[in-house]
């Protein structure tokens, strides 16, 4: 009888998982790696996003998990010395080929940080109107409509439609996160990645962030980091479980949490390590 694997098994390569069903795909990997100078932190990964839905991306601390999604829209290559390997396709084109222009590629996928990043010196409406003005906006209605659009969508607006021409860092921790993800909506992404958006917030500012990613999924498609397995098993509809830069196993988040195919997966849900 093979000996059971051990739960911090030298890397395997990862393969692509797709969800189950006939469910669209947002965006794909294809054996991507990354490196800082010469550390591997993510070996091999190939996964299927869904379309419209959240998918959460958990595993022990530095598993990798910030490094992937920062992947997913080029944010990885802007630190001295790190570098990516492999695929990302996005309908159907591959973000990496020679040619393409990462600050398009951010602006079709945004991405909210750990910490709530309000540009310091800048207004509420001005942190929101900032990316439509770099992409070129001027016309002083279209701006104001696309603020509000953006504050409503990160169910801000009515808490500061009478602030916004205070600085954005006068508002609150859970305010400033929300803020950050009106500011990365106004531009009209098609995908948010959010890497670990409440672990500076408070239950009720995280509560508020649970909520709104919920509604922001009928419209765009989300991926979370987070280090909270029931905040992922809340908000989440798919999981993906990274261990030492792999990708251990992917799925439907009820399966992942209640029926996970992998030892390492149901290990770490336990509580056996992490």
């Amino acid at each position: 009888m093979a000996e059971p694997r051990p739960f911090f098994a030298p890397p395997r390569p990862s393969v692509q998982v797709p969800p189950s069903g006939e469910q669209e795909v947002a965006l794909a990997t294809e054996n991507l790696s990354a490196w800082f100078g010469s550390n591997q932190a993510v070996k091999g990964i190939s996964i299927a996003i869904p379309k419209h839905q959240a998918t959460a991306i958990i595993g022990p601390s530095g598993c990798g998990k910030s490094t992937f999604i920062r992947c997913l829209n080029r944010m990885h290559e802007v630190i001295p010395e790190a570098r990516a390997e492999g695929k990302v396709w996005l309908e159907g084109m591959d973000i990496y080929r020679e040619g393409m222009d990462p600050v398009q590629i951010r602006r079709r996928i945004g991405m909210v940080f750990q910490k709530p990043n309000p540009f310091p010196t800048m207004t509420v409406y001005d942190n929101v109107a900032a990316g439509l003005r770099l992409n070129g906006l001027r016309n002083r209605a279209e701006l104001s409509a696309a603020v509000e659009e953006g504050l409503r969508l990160a169910a801000l607006w009515d808490e500061v439609k009478e602030k916004l021409h205070s600085p954005g860092t006068s508002l609150s921790g859970g305010q400033q996160q929300r803020l950050c993800i009106a500011r990365a909506l106004a531009v009209k992404p098609e995908l948010l990645l959010m890497d670990e958006p409440c672990s500076a917030l408070d239950p009720i500012a995280t509560a508020k962030i649970e909520e709104l990613i919920y509604q922001l999924k009928q419209k765009y498609t989300v991926v979370l980091v987070t280090h909270n397995m029931q905040q992922a098993a809340r908000v989440s509809d798919f999981t993906g479980f990274l261990l030492m830069g792999e990708l251990v196993e992917f799925g439907p988040t009820g399966k992942i949490f209640t029926n996970p195919s992998d030892s390492r997966t149901e290990a770490y849900i336990t509580g056996r390590f992490g």
